[in-house]
């Protein structure tokens, strides 16, 4: 059975272990991983993870650019990854960027408002927004911190309703460090939601609780590699959903077939 682990972020091996302490420093995390690809199969050499989603974020528009030939450059690398772009919301002209980076075989879009410092539904960002639901392009958008008001999920509500087909992942159980005020907003909205770094903050029951707010259909397994070892995190989602009474059906569609319906695409 595929498994596949929707939220991984990887950088070049050169700069990955500065890169993966400044989003440790940012949440104040001490990161299990270095960030690299090959620190990434390290970890989870001989697990039941199949296939990995991978992305990193642009914190200044020059970026963009180099950090989507990276990521297309270890997707063909690497067969079990499938690469998600990168745009800042200072970059130039998104539209030509998204092109080029589907053309290199990247599938989707990555954005993280709070390490790059707008509010998610600010202008720049809703014109994106806007492109990739046209186009028919996947979104992993990080939700929510305690911290800051730039994703909370008020705003992620805003584009959902404001672009009703836009295929979204709402990572973190749709707001990091903030479980419950995100299901206030989103439990009727369309879109998935990752339990990248969550699993460990609410634990099994309140798991349990969330998954069936949202329904299965909903779900998707994620890592937030290296901020946590992608086994240990599988296992904590699969014991918790071990407490209940989730079929193995519904399990496979969390760990599987949902990430093909938000993917678009056959995973075998």
């Amino acid at each position: 059975m595929p498994i596949v682990d929707i939220h991984v972020h990887v950088y070049p091996q050169k700069i990955a272990l500065k890169a993966a302490q400044s989003v440790g420093a940012f949440y104040g995390v001490d990161m299990p991983g270095d960030g690299s690809v090959d620190g990434y199969f390290a970890m989870t050499e001989g697990s039941p993870i199949t296939h990995q989603v991978v992305h990193s974020v642009a914190v200044k528009p020059s970026n963009v650019e180099s950090i989507n030939n990276f990521i297309a450059g270890a997707c063909e690398e690497n067969p079990s990854f499938i690469g998600f772009m990168t745009l800042h919301q200072d970059y130039e002209d998104p539209a030509k960027e998204i092109d080029r980076a589907l053309a290199m075989g990247l599938k989707g879009i990555k954005i993280h408002p709070d390490m790059q410092g707008v509010a998610v539904d600010d202008p720049r960002f809703m014109k994106v927004f806007e492109i990739a639901e046209a186009k028919g392009v996947p979104m992993i958008v990080h939700c929510g911190d305690y911290r800051e008001d730039l994703s909370h999920p008020r705003r992620i509500k805003h584009i959902l309703q404001t672009f009703p087909k836009l295929m979204m992942d709402a990572a973190h159980f749709g707001g990091w460090s903030i479980p419950d005020l995100a299901l206030e907003f989103l439990e009727n909205e369309n879109c998935f939601v990752d339990v990248s770094s969550a699993l460990t903050y609410i634990g099994p029951r309140r798991t349990r609780e969330l998954v069936r707010a949202y329904g299965c259909d909903r779900i998707l397994f994620g890592s937030d590699y290296p901020m946590w070892n992608p086994v240990s995190e599988l296992q904590i989602f699969l014991d918790s959903l071990a407490g209940g009474d989730f079929t193995q059906a519904e399990v496979e569609q969390m760990t599987w077939h949902n990430a093909e319906k938000f993917l678009q695409m056959d995973i075998r």
